[in-house]
């Protein structure tokens, strides 16, 4: 089984099943192909259909899009999702608003794991969004228990919110004790520290996504070890 990937200081979308199967266990290969420039990205082709990752190979089984590959995942893995059926109900529902939604926090919020930023003017639209978070997190450590949001077990809806708690770290939003703890915990565990430590020290700088970060907010800090 190999995941491909790409930069962990940018891509969101590739930390989600990437953190998934560390914590579940399940043993793969991880292929990591950086961005080039701006726009599509010609050698992701070689690997995935859509031109985008992360992507999913297991023989002839090719997967492309981080939802389809947790689902995939848990075809083999039951405890990929909760095995209580409304904890699990609420948790693909949750998993699936983040698959779709959250469209100014992607935009103006992109991750960046190793930057420290003070936004200039951030719209409306993204308090808004941070609230949602903040609620949704909220409701699911209180009506199942925590430390996780659909109760004791990290599953796909945690993974699917893990790229937030980086960029909490980044952008540091207004948001309650307990949203501001679980995203701690997150950060805590030891695939994420490690997946932080990669970010870090890679020496590839895409100046598309450093610049959308220049265009919304001050860079206070640097963390890049290269």
């Amino acid at each position: 089984m190999k995941l491909h990937i790409t930069n962990k200081n940018y891509s969101s979308w590739s930390l989600r099943p990437w953190v998934l199967l560390r914590i579940l266990g399940v043993a793969f290969e991880e292929s990591l192909t950086p961005f080039v420039g701006g726009g599509p990205q010609p050698a992701f082709l070689e690997f995935s259909p859509s031109g985008k990752v992360p992507c999913l190979v297991d023989g002839d089984q090719v997967v492309w899009d981080s939802l389809a590959i947790v689902e995939t995942v848990a075809e083999r893995i039951p405890e990929t999702w909760p095995s209580e059926p409304v904890a699990r109900a609420w948790a693909r529902s949750a998993t699936a608003e983040m698959h779709s939604g959250f469209a100014t926090i992607r935009n103006v919020c992109g991750m960046n794991c190793a930057l420290r930023v003070r936004l200039d003017d951030p719209p409306p639209a993204l308090d808004r969004e941070w609230t949602r978070v903040d609620a949704l997190w909220n409701e699911g450590l209180d009506r199942f228990g925590g430390p996780f949001l659909a109760g004791p077990e990290f599953t796909a809806v945690d993974a699917f919110y893990a790229p937030v708690a980086f960029r909490i770290q980044t952008y540091s939003p207004a948001l309650s004790a307990p949203s501001k703890d679980y995203a701690q915990r997150l950060l805590d565990l030891p695939p994420m520290r490690e997946w932080y430590a990669d970010a870090l020290a890679e020496p590839w700088r895409d100046e598309d996504h450093e610049s959308e970060v220049l265009a919304v907010g001050t860079v206070l800090e640097d963390l890049r070890t290269k």
